[in-house]
């Protein structure tokens, strides 16, 4: 059972830091236009999107069908 969780667990964080230096690369600039630019904080959110990375898509997604398809 413990490593199930554990291999969840790294699963999960796989595919956030995945999902977290998309956005860091790409989409950041696209959602926050004053992020242009400032490149000293953008490794600071990597932990936290790793994290939450099914509400960065879930948003992300929700902006690009209200802007369509801009984003």
């Amino acid at each position: 059972m413990a490593a199930i969780i554990v291999t969840a667990c790294e699963v999960w964080l796989a595919i956030g830091l995945t999902v977290g230096l998309w956005f860091i690369l790409a989409g950041i600039e696209r959602i926050d236009p004053a992020a242009r630019g400032a490149y000293a904080f953008r490794p600071l959110l990597l932990p936290g999107l790793a994290l939450l990375w099914p509400f960065v898509v879930w948003r992300w997604r929700q902006l690009a069908r209200s802007s369509g398809g801009r984003c």
